[in-house]
C-alpha cells in the first residue's frame, strides 16, 4: 500500500557533511493524511568525535548525555530506517527536507555503509517536500489559509534611519499557531511532525487542485515537461533564494544546462541590459540552477492569471505580462550570457573538499564489488567485523570502515585501529573546537552580564551550558 512518511530530525548542528542526527521522529500515513502504526520517535547516540554547536542545542533541548543514555547506535539507526521507515512505496515528506534533512540522512547512511540514495527512489519509494508547497500556494491560492507576518528592523540605504516593517514568514510554528493547530513543543521533531501532518491537511482541504497537482510535479520527469531546453519557455517558480516580498515567488526562464543535469534559469523580474550598465551587477540569485530531482515548486504561466482573495497571481507576486515579455527579449538579445553562466557553474565547486571520509559521500560511486563489501559490513556482527578485512577499490572505505567499528563496535578493533580511530577522533574535535568554543563563551558572558536572551532572542540555559561543559571535558585525552 503506498504512504506518507512525514519526518524530521534535530541535529548537532546545520552542516550534514560534520554535523550529526541527535533526534530522528515520523509517522506515517495513508494517502489521505490518516494516521497508519504509531508514531516514531528515536535519539541517536552523539559520537565522542563530535561537539556540538551550543546554538543548536539551545533550541531543540537535547543534550549529548540525553542521547547517550536514550538513544541508539547509529548502525542501529540505519538499519531502521531503510528497513522500518523508508520501505517500498513510501514517499518521504518533509519542511525544507530536501534541503536539510534528506542530505543528513544520505550522509548518515554514507558513514553506516548503507545505500544512500535509494531509500528516496527504489521500489515506488519518493520524496516531497512541503516548504516550497507552503510557499507556491501562499503565492498563488492563500483562500481558506491564515498566513503569518512577523515585525522585523531593517536600515534605510539612504537615510541610515531604522525602521520596522511586516515580513511576510512561512515558519512551521507561526503558520500552526495562526491556523489554530496545536503545535505546544516546536523544535521537538515529533512534535513538528504532527504539526506538518496538519499544515498538509490544511493545505488539501483548502486548494486541493494545487495540492495535487504539486504532488504529480515531485516527479523529475513531470518538471521536465515544464522546464527544459528544448522547448523554453517562461515558468512560474517558488524559492527560498527569492524575496519575501514577492512570496518568494517569481517567473523564471531555462537558460542552460547546469550541472548534474541540472538546468539554469534567469528570474525575469529583472531586465538583462539593465544589470548590464551596472559596473557591481551581482546575477545571484538572479540567476540560480534548478534541480530537476528536488521537487521545485514550478507551475505553469496561465496560473497567473486566476485570482485568489481579490487578486490575480500577477498582483501578488508584484510582476505583469509587459514586465516579462519586455525583460525575456533583453535576456534572448544576449545569446553570450548564456554560455557565460554555464561555464561559470560549471567551473563551480559544489562541494568543497572533504575532511575526511566520512564527509566524501559526493567524491564518487562505489563499484559492484565495493557495495558487496557494503552489504557483508552492515549485516555483520562484532565478532564478523572483527575478522573482516576486505580489499576495498574506492580509497574512502577502509578508514571508514575503523570508523564505523570504533563507533558502533568499538571490541572489534585492533590494537593499530585503536590508535587510527584517537588520532582521528582528537584531530576532528580540534577542527570543531573554536567555534565550540567562541558560541560558549559568548552564552557565558550573557548570563554572567545578568541576561537570559542574546540579541536574536533566543534564550540561554546555564543547565544546557553545564552540560555542554561536561560533555567537552569529557572528550578530551591526553592529545586534546
Amino acid at each position: 500500500m503506498k504512504s506518507f512518511f512525514f519526518y524530521d530530525l534535530e541535529t548537532s548542528g546545520l552542516n550534514p557533511r560534520e554535523d550529526r542526527i541527535m533526534q530522528f521522529a515520523g509517522q506515517r500515513t495513508d494517502m489521505n493524511l490518516n494516521p497508519i502504526d504509531e508514531p516514531i520517535n528515536l535519539l541517536v547516540k552523539l559520537t565522542n568525535d563530535t561537539l556540538p554547536s551550543p546554538s543548536a542545542i539551545m533550541v531543540t533541548k537535547i543534550t549529548p548525555q540525553q542521547t547517550q543514555q536514550d538513544g541508539i547506535d547509529e548502525a542501529d539507526f540505519c538499519n531502521r530506517v531503510v528497513n522500518e521507515f523508508f520501505t517500498k512505496d513510501t514517499c518521504a515528506i518533509g519542511y525544507n527536507s530536501v534541503r536539510f534533512d534528506d542530505e543528513f540522512m544520505r550522509h548518515t547512511l554514507w558513514r553506516n555503509f548503507q545505500e544512500a540514495y535509494t531509500w528516496q527512489w527504489k521500489d515506488g519509494r519518493s520524496r516531497w517536500d512541503m516548504l516550497d508547497v507552503v510557499r507556491l500556494t501562499r503565492a498563488l491560492r492563500p483562500e481558506g489559509i491564515k498566513w503569518p507576518v512577523v515585525e522585523t528592523e531593517i536600515t534605510d540605504k539612504e537615510t541610515g534611519e531604522k525602521k520596522t516593517i511586516q515580513k511576510a514568514t512561512n515558519r512551521l510554528e507561526l503558520i500552526t499557531k495562526l491556523n489554530g493547530i496545536e503545535h505546544t513543543h516546536a523544535h521537538d521533531a515529533l512534535a513538528d511532525v504532527f504539526a506538518l501532518i496538519e499544515v498538509t491537511k490544511l493545505i488539501k482541504e483548502r486548494q486541493p487542485k494545487l495540492f495535487n497537482y504539486l504532488f504529480e510535479m515531485r516527479d523529475k520527469k513531470k518538471v521536465a515537461k515544464l522546464v527544459n531546453l528544448e522547448d523554453k519557455r517562461p515558468f512560474v517558480y517558488a524559492c527560498g533564494r527569492y524575496s519575501a516580498k514577492n512570496e518568494k515567488t517569481t517567473v523564471a526562464f531555462p537558460l542552460t544546462a547546469g550541472r548534474n543535469g541540472n538546468i539554469i534559469v534567469f528570474d525575469l523580474r529583472y531586465n538583462l541590459d539593465e544589470l548590464l550598465e551596472k559596473e557591481d551587477a551581482s546575477f545571484f540569485p538572479i540567476v540560480k540552477e534548478l534541480a530537476l530531482n528536488k521537487c521545485p515548486a514550478v507551475a505553469p504561466l496561465g496560473v497567473l492569471d486566476a485570482e485568489s482573495d481579490g487578486k490575480t497571481g500577477w498582483e501578488r507576486i508584484d510582476l505583469t505580462k509587459e514586465q516579462v515579455e519586455e525583460n525575456l527579449k533583453s535576456l534572448l538579445s544576449h545569446p553570450e550570457f548564456a554560455e557565460q553562466m554555464r561555464e561559470q557553474y560549471e567551473n563551480r565547486d559544489e562541494f568543497p573538499p572533504a575532511a575526511d571520509p566520512e564527509s566524501a559521500l559526493y567524491d564518487g560511486f562505489l563499484s559492484k564489488k565495493d557495495e558487496t563489501f557494503c552489504n557483508v559490513i552492515r549485516n555483520a556482527d562484532e565478532d564478523r567485523l572483527a575478522d573482516f578485512y576486505p580489499e576495498f577499490e574506492d580509497e574512502r572505505l577502509p578508514e571508514l570502515l575503523v570508523h564505523y567499528k570504533a563507533k558502533n563496535f568499538p571490541n572489534s578493533l585492533t590494537e593499530s585501529e585503536e590508535k587510527e580511530w584517537e588520532k582521528y577522533r582528537v584531530d576532528r574535535l580540534n577542527r570543531q573546537l573554536p567555534e565550540f568554543t567562541k558560541e560558549m563563551e559568548d552564552m557565558k558572558a550573557i548570563l554572567d552580564a545578568g541576561k537570559t536572551e542574546n540579541e536574536r532572542g533566543q534564550k540561554i540555559d546555564p543547565f544546557i551550558l553545564e552540560e555542554l561543559t561536561l560533555w567537552y571535558q569529557s572528550l578530551q585525552s591526553d592529545d586534546y
